[in-house]
């Protein structure tokens, strides 16, 4: 744990991008949020008395923390990288922790590891969590030799977050449609398909923040008004676009009604699953749980959106803090990612 008080203040980092290099028009929105949750995480530790500098990354970021001594400053780190570029995220990660800052959130390594769905997938299920079961395709052409997963699929860029690439036509149904929607990531998106076996249940996300990890109350997505059970997915639409029907009716429920067993069961599974991807400070995991209570783990979020209206702070809500009383824990729980710099505090 930091002491704020050894430093001049707080540089709250984040991108800022007026366009994107793939992906649709409408990812924009995603992408700018973190606009707003920059601006809110600084009125909050200006709340506090807290010296804060805002600073956006529009081109390079070596170049826009450089005048911030990391012996002076610890960086609060909402940086997801320009223009939707892959892996920047953890780059900038990389940076901080070249450069011996303290910062929120995790290390470029975990941010990696769960960037890449794929490469998730196969650590979680070395490790013995539950998994859908999944191909990796790299061009159209290989759907025709793979035939070991049954109907309905589901299909989504195998390193993007916040939903990006995910529609109704994510659920597939047949070789054709699953042909279709593969050559639609892979020309949009510019990488692979993850292709997931369609797990029918209830989809519920485990936030956890301290060191070590501690959970908040658990969150469900409440789909009572969806008619099927494959269009029960939270898509882009649901989590950004205020007007469509799937943002209006999929309502979040928290804290989840869950039975004692289910709880510990689930919790076990999160908590495993943050610890095993090396995921520090604040994380958030997402699962479905079929009918038999088994979790399946969808994705694990290193750094999820701190926004008031997301639903990291809802979970935190319903634990009984404040917005700045939310921020203020995670900076604490601020930390340097490489021994090679712990011993630099002495010299102060």
């Amino acid at each position: 744990m930091v002491n704020i008080n050894d430093f001049k203040g707080v540089v709250v980092i984040y991108n800022e991008s007026s366009r994107l290099i793939k992906g649709e028009e409408k990812d924009l929105i995603s992408e700018q949020d973190v606009v707003k949750c920059a601006g809110a995480i600084t009125n909050a530790l200006r709340s506090q008395s807290i010296e804060t500098e805002l600073v956006p990354i529009t081109e390079e970021a070596e170049l826009s923390i450089a005048r911030y001594d990391p012996l002076e400053w610890i960086i609060f780190n909402l940086a997801e990288g320009m223009g939707g570029r892959l892996f920047e995220e953890s780059r900038i990660a990389w940076l901080l922790e070249s450069r011996g800052y303290y910062f929120t959130g995790s290390s470029g390594r975990a941010i990696a590891l769960t960037t890449n769905k794929a490469l998730t997938k196969s650590f979680l299920s070395r490790t013995g969590l539950h998994t859908p079961a999944w191909w990796l395709i790299h061009s159209p052409d290989q759907i025709s030799k793979r035939r070991d997963l049954p109907f309905p699929l589901f299909v989504k860029p195998v390193a993007e977050d916040a939903s990006l690439g995910i529609g109704n036509e994510s659920v597939v149904f047949d070789h054709k449609t699953l042909r279709d929607r593969v050559s639609y990531v892979i020309d949009n998106y510019h990488q692979s398909a993850l292709v997931e076996e369609f797990i029918d249940g209830r989809e519920i996300s485990a936030a956890a923040w301290e060191d070590p990890f501690e959970l908040l109350p658990l969150s469900e997505i409440n789909f009572r008004d969806f008619s099927s059970p494959q269009s029960r997915i939270v898509n882009y639409d649901a989590k950004w676009q205020e007007g469509t029907f799937e943002y209006q009716n999929t309502p979040t429920i928290c804290p989840a009604e869950l039975s004692p067993k289910l709880l510990k069961t689930i919790s076990r599974s999160a908590l495993h699953a943050l610890q095993c991807t090396g995921a520090t400070n604040y994380a958030r995991v997402d699962m479905r749980v079929t009918e038999d209570e088994t979790p399946y783990i969808l994705e694990i979020n290193c750094n999820p959106d701190l926004s008031p209206g997301a639903g990291f702070f809802h979970a935190v809500d319903k634990a009984g803090y404040t917005y700045p009383e939310m921020v203020i824990k995670i900076l604490n729980q601020a930390r340097r990612h490489s021994d090679v710099y712990s011993f630099a505090r002495s010299f102060r």
